[in-house]
């Protein structure tokens, strides 16, 4: 069954044009095409990949974090309460009020405990400045290498100058050694991150993320099969062009450089638009959508590619409405530049207050239900 399937999807009129096929892509006279099992490398980077971060994060950015005077905001722990935790974790984190007053009458804790212990485990979730740093300079490396790499390895292309270029001799194009690694590597570091990402920070465009990486994943793998390598590093090039300059303008922000951070996200800005808006759909996406028609019939294969990067076009749509919607405000009112995917910490009454509430709720309740104070002001600050 697995063998038909697999015959039935590879068959050569959907990945081909006519009058072309699998047998034009051996190996002979000296000149290597890719081949589809060479995906498999790709796991094995993967998980060197995942193993290399955690050094990284461990040995190079932690202390990079010191340098750069990244500083932990230093959060209150909720008071321990089984009866609010029982409801945090199984059935909602943001209670209504009719919840607040019924959860109030289980534990006999006011509206405001009730209210400010919520607030408090939210923030307990949320990852520490140290983490997001930790996760920004990883990819801030990644992405800056391959970009040198990538330029390196195209520099001397014509493709990289006349993308018709990219379409010469296709499908038979002999792979290249820098070629070959530089595919190998952004697929295990894409797959890395989708293998990493349950344990990543999770911002509000989680779902746009997943797709992303997706995507790219099918993206890299499609045109290493069928042999649109030229069309393939192309377009790696352009998404590592600007990507570094983000993760270093986020490590920034984490470390409190304001004026650092604001003037790099422009600088991303501005790259990421005229890349990702304008280079990447009326250039590269014209070159494989409107130019290929004039040498080939389209088939199937040529609509499944075009399809992938239209996915990850509306994704740069999306994500330009976001990075514009900053840099406007940064620019009509110098404001800080903030990554409006991330949630932030919520805000709480000063440690005064909360003493002050606590003998009058003590005074007021007496102890609480579940064997628990009302309200305990032993706990320390965390960071």
């Amino acid at each position: 069954m697995m063998s038909q399937l697999s015959e039935w999807f590879w068959q050569e009129r959907l990945w081909f044009p006519e009058g072309l096929g699998w047998a034009d892509l051996e190996d002979r006279d000296g000149r290597v095409y890719a081949k589809g099992r060479d995906l498999w490398v790709a796991l094995p980077i993967a998980l060197l990949f995942l193993i290399i971060r955690q050094i990284f994060e461990r040995t190079v950015a932690t202390p990079l974090a010191s340098l750069l005077g990244v500083k932990e905001t230093a959060r209150l722990k909720a008071p321990h309460n089984p009866t609010l935790e029982s409801y945090y974790c199984k059935i909602n984190k943001n209670p209504t009020q009719n919840s607040v007053a019924n959860l109030c009458k289980q534990t006999g804790c006011s509206e405001r405990q009730v209210q400010r212990w919520f607030r408090r485990r939210r923030n307990q979730d949320r990852p520490s400045l140290l983490k997001k740093f930790r996760e920004a300079s990883w990819r801030f490396t990644f992405y800056l290498l391959a970009f040198i790499a990538g330029l390196a390895a195209l520099i001397d292309k014509p493709w990289l100058y006349d993308l018709k270029e990219m379409w010469e001799g296709f499908p038979v194009l002999t792979l290249l050694p820098s070629q070959y690694w530089y595919y190998m590597i952004e697929l295990g570091f894409y797959s890395s991150l989708l293998f990493s990402v349950a344990s990543d920070v999770k911002r509000k465009d989680f779902k746009e993320q997943i797709v992303h990486h997706v995507a790219t994943i099918l993206l890299i793998s499609f045109s290493w099969c069928v042999n649109y390598i030229r069309a393939g590093t192309l377009i790696m090039l352009v998404h590592d062009s600007s990507d570094y300059l983000l993760e270093s303008a986020k490590m920034f922000n984490y470390a409190g450089w304001r004026n650092a951070c604001n003037y790099i996200f422009i600088v991303f800005a501005a790259i990421f638009i005229v890349t990702r808006l304008v280079i990447f759909p009326f250039r590269i996406i014209y070159c494989t959508w409107v130019y290929p028609v004039t040498i080939y019939e389209p088939f199937f294969g040529y609509y499944f590619f075009n399809g992938l990067l239209m996915i990850l076009q509306c994704l740069h749509i999306f994500w330009a409405i976001l990075i514009i919607r900053i840099a406007v405000r940064f620019l009509t009112n110098n404001e800080k530049v903030d990554d409006e995917r991330s949630d932030k910490d919520e805000t709480d009454e000063s440690e005064e207050e909360e003493e002050e509430d606590c003998r009058k709720e003590m005074k007021k309740n007496g102890p609480v239900q579940n064997g628990h104070a009302v309200h305990n002001n032993n706990h320390s600050k965390t960071e």
